[in-house]
């Protein structure tokens, strides 16, 4: 593997507090402070003068769709997506078909990402038995196949009881619980947010109480507990109070937001376009700007773009019968650049940490920082030329992005895993 010089970029470090024009050194597979002479006149030297460089990407909320809907997404055509977007490590959900409630099916994950994919890949376990919310799946065992949280994600634990017991014994494996938080008597038939524009198109509403009673639950139990609780796809400004509440008294939560959510509103679905249908749905204005408040005084954690791929064929069809779930990876961070840094004034480097160091810290993965001796993973990106989107083109198996034919600005030129240049001119390399 040859070393890499990446030279005159804009370096973005914010495990280091570091945002400042230089170099950065790469043998190995890991990042050095410097290279001698005789290194850099055989390294492979980048550019990278106008490009920020930055440690790569880190995504905790990813369906890959693998094993058994490999038709939507595969482990290696989503981790393509990723390397495309500037990420290095992902975290795939294990709504899949079976579902990753047991270590036979983590072994087959993680031999698969060995396999085929082109960056880090890392699985989550069930919390119940199949999913279905009435028996804890075996944690421990989970744990030894190399789960980095438990999750239902796609459904969420209705018994609260059963949650304080999955709480219990997460706290004993040192796992986090990641929860989609969905009180579902609440949302039986709906589709898309309870309010004027579901009213005005006809569809059953989603009420934002369902995700606010549950937010509430999980606050709840982690204060009894102590268990370290993440809640994923917040949507709801009364959620964003909630656990803002809940931060002030020292609870252990922890909270992410996706692109999609912070881009739209319910708004956008008055065209009844599929590919803005998703779970949880987009909500208002007023939601919409609670959740980069929440960003922006810490009370939300983290930006992961859960990912969720769906073949066109799925996806074109009447609204109440689509599936829910959208693209996210290939055009997080132009859509998180252009709602953050440009409209609302956030320094670059915040958002570099929301998307970063932030996340590999909350699961404990080893990214998210440039330092010496650390795993080689860097996204260089140019953060103000313009691109069109061609979600068809893309390097997901599916197309259901409600960007595609989308001017943004925001462009990843390299990503680099472990120290091989794995993205590059719009290219996979091989």
């Amino acid at each position: 593997m040859p070393a890499i010089w990446i030279a005159s970029a804009r370096v973005i470090d914010p495990a280091a507090a570091r945002d400042a024009r230089g170099d950065l050194f790469i043998r190995d597979g890991q990042f050095v402070a410097s290279l001698s002479a005789a290194e850099k006149k055989r390294a492979k030297k980048m550019d990278a003068r106008g490009l920020v460089a930055c440690p790569g990407l880190v995504d905790i909320h990813v369906h890959f769709r693998e094993p058994g809907q490999t038709h939507k997404e595969t482990i290696a055509t989503g981790s393509q997506a990723a390397a495309a977007g500037g990420f290095t490590s992902v975290v795939c959900m294990p709504n899949t078909a079976p579902v990753a409630d047991n270590a036979g099916t983590i072994q087959f994950i993680n031999d698969a990402a060995e396999r085929g994919a082109v960056v880090h890949v890392y699985p989550t376990g069930c919390i119940t038995v199949g999913m279905k919310g009435t028996a804890l799946a075996p944690i421990g065992s989970l744990k030894r196949a190399g789960v980095v949280a438990i999750t239902d994600d796609g459904d969420c634990v209705q018994s609260n009881e059963l949650m304080r017991r999955a709480l219990e014994y997460a706290k004993m494996f040192d796992l986090p619980i990641m929860d989609h938080c969905q009180d579902a008597s609440m949302t039986v038939g709906a589709v898309m947010n309870e309010g004027a524009m579901s009213t005005r198109l006809g569809l059953r509403g989603w009420p934002h109480a369902a995700e606010d009673i549950i937010v509430a639950r999980n606050v709840i139990l982690s204060e009894s507990t102590g268990a370290h609780v993440h809640l994923q796809h917040i949507t709801s400004r009364f959620s964003v109070d909630i656990i803002r509440r809940a931060k002030a008294r020292g609870a252990r939560v922890t909270a992410e937001a996706t692109p999609h959510h912070l881009a739209f509103t319910d708004d956008a679905l008055a065209g009844y376009d599929t590919n803005f249908k998703m779970n949880p749905p987009l909500r208002t204005e007023a939601d919409r700007r609670a959740l980069i408040a929440g960003l922006g005084d810490g009370t939300l954690d983290i930006i992961a773009t859960d990912h969720a791929p769906h073949t066109s064929d799925e996806k074109d069809r009447e609204f109440d019968y689509a599936p829910n779930g959208v693209l996210g990876l290939e055009t997080a961070l132009a859509v998180t650049l252009d709602v953050l840094v440009r409209k609302n004034k956030f320094k670059l480097a915040t958002v570099i940490d929301l998307m970063t160091r932030k996340p590999a810290q909350l699961l404990k993965l080893p990214a998210g920082t440039l330092a010496p001796g650390a795993v080689a993973d860097v996204c260089m990106f140019d953060p103000d030329v313009k691109w069109r989107y061609d979600a068809k083109a893309g390097f997901s198996k599916s197309a259901n992005s409600p960007w595609h034919g989308l001017t943004l600005t925001g462009c990843v030129k390299a990503t680099i895993v472990a120290g091989r240049i794995v993205y590059a001119d719009g290219k996979i390399s091989s």
